[in-house]
Formats: structure tokens, C-alpha cells, sequence
């Protein structure tokens, strides 16, 4: 089931609630595909690098040992293994559901137990003729009685894998995408870092993600382009988050979706206007 998403009235993106996904995959709605002004896709979906990286979702592979994330579990002392560990995001209810954007309730369910209560934001605003921002924000709620912990393969022992939370999959092409922030240049510079925007570069294309509130700024980048063209915004990056019970966490990334190669300049001031 879909709903499509506009943006100065012409179609940017489809958003999948309820998709029919293997149980390996950690079924969870996501957005696929996403596209620019002038038409160009910017998201990719089941590729065969990682068929569990699904477009723009929220995907943490460790939330109180079930996987959120799809694949394998990495395993301290013992590495990624498959495990029957997989969780489901279910759609729950709209709260509100327009032509550039929704409120959304999920839960998310492993064996047999509610372990989160999610209320997503998403929504469109034209910038430019050639570029327009996604907004999302996800609050994730600890339903429960006990405190609830968040990690990630890093948390679980393998250095520089601290990804999991927001996670955008983009298209692979012939040659790596460039990334950079407004003073570092490459994944190494860049990944495993916090920096109040970051740029993803394709051949016709622009992604620039931009943390919303100060703990998403918090949040250090997880970055890819050389293995896979991947960024996403940590919330175990080197320790486990905790969410005490009944308490909430918040985070929001704008990200501008752009044709064409904005320099640093052009790429800072479409991340200000599409924050104002």
C-alpha cells in the first residue's frame, strides 16, 4: 500500500506503509523511490549489495536484541549471524495524510511484544526550481515498564559500524558518489563525525542532510560511498542509547534533494532555507 508525496504539485516520492517484505528484511515503511526536480531517482531498494536497505527509512539493528535493520546480527565474538531476531514496524493509524506530507503512528513489534510506539512527521517543501527538502522526524516512545536500550554492530563490538536510526540508500552508479561538509572532503573525513550538514554527491544529483534538533547535530554521520552509497544519522554510535520507560526520543533530518552539483556555498544556503 503507497501514498504519494508532492512537492509544487508534481509527484517526489512514494511512501510504501504496509509493503510485503521476507521477515530476514525487518519489514518497515519507507520511502522508494525518491526523486529530484527534474525527475531523476535518488533512493534505491533491495539492491543486490544489501537487500535489506530500503529507501529513506528508520532501521536500528539493535533495539533490546532484535534487529530493526534487516540482514544479519552482528554478534560479539562470533561476527554477523543470522539470527530469528527480526522486528516488524507496523503501521498503525494516519493522523494526518496530505498531498506533501503525513503524521504517522507505528509500532514496533518483536517476538510477540510492543518494544516501541513511533510517531513519524514527513513532509515536502519547494526550495528551488532545481531542489526541494524532505523533512522527517520519528519520536520513538518506550511503551514499557523497564528502560529500553538501542545499539548498533559497534556498540556490539565492531569499531566504525555505529549506524543505525535514520538511513537514506542511494543509487549506485558507475563511479563512488562524492561526500563532504563544510570543511571535510571523503568518507574517512566525514564518517563517524558530527557536522551540522553533510553532502552526498551523484553524477546528476545532490543529497544534503541537515540534523534538525541538537540531538540529531549530536548524532555523528554514518557514511558510505566507496562499498555502497549510504548515509544515515546515529544514535549508537559508541554506546547504547537508553530510553528510560515512558520517556520519548526525538530526531529530525531535512535533507534538500537537488539536481545538478551545488558547491559548499550553494549547498550551506539551501540547508538555511530549508531550515527557516
Amino acid at each position: 500500500m503507497t501514498v504519494l508525496l508532492h512537492c509544487a504539485g508534481r509527484p517526489v516520492a512514494r511512501y510504501l506503509h504496509r509493503p510485503d517484505l521476507a521477515t530476514g528484511l525487518s519489514p518497515r515503511p519507507y520511502l522508494h523511490p525518491v526523486t529530484t526536480p527534474g525527475g531523476t531517482p535518488v533512493t534505491e531498494e533491495r539492491p543486490d549489495d544489501h537487500l535489506h536497505h530500503l529507501g529513506v527509512s528508520v532501521a536500528v539493528p539493535d533495539v533490546a536484541g532484535h534487529n530493526f535493520w534487516g540482514g544479519r546480527t552482528f554478534v560479539r565474538g562470533r561476527g554477523p549471524t543470522a539470527l530469528d531476531n527480526h522486528g516488524v514496524q507496523h503501521h498503525d493509524d494516519w493522523k494526518l495524510r496530505d498531498p506533501d506530507g503525513f503524521v504517522e503512528d507505528l509500532t514496533w513489534r518483536a517476538a510477540g511484544r510492543e518494544l516501541l510506539r513511533e510517531r513519524r512527521t514527513v513532509s515536502t517543501a519547494g526550495l528551488t526550481p532545481t531542489a526541494w527538502a524532505l523533512d522527517f522526524t520519528f519520536s520513538l516512545t518506550n511503551p514499557g515498564p523497564e528502560d529500553l536500550s538501542l545499539g548498533s554492530p559497534a556498540t556490539n563490538g565492531r569499531p566504525g559500524a555505529g549506524y543505525g536510526g535514520f538511513f537514506w540508500r542511494a543509487p549506485k552508479e558507475a563511479g563512488a558518489p562524492a561526500v563532504f561538509t563544510r570543511d571535510a572532503d571523503g568518507e574517512e573525513a566525514v564518517h563517524g563525525r558530527t557536522a551540522d550538514w553533510l553532502a552526498l554527491r551523484g553524477a546528476t544529483w545532490t543529497l544534503i542532510f541537515a540534523g534538525a534538533t541538537d540531538d540529531t547535530r549530536r548524532d555523528p554521520w554514518f557514511v558510505r560511498t566507496e562499498e555502497y552509497p549510504g548515509v544515515g544519522s546515529s544514535l549508537a554510535w559508541r554506546e547504547r542509547l537508553t530510553v528510560p520507560a515512558g520517556t520519548t526520543v526525538v530526531r529530525r533530518v531535512v535533507t534538500v534533494v537537488a539536481d545538478g552539483a551545488p558547491d559548499r556555498g550553494e549547498a550551506a544556503a539551501l540547508v538555511r532555507k530549508a531550515l527557516s
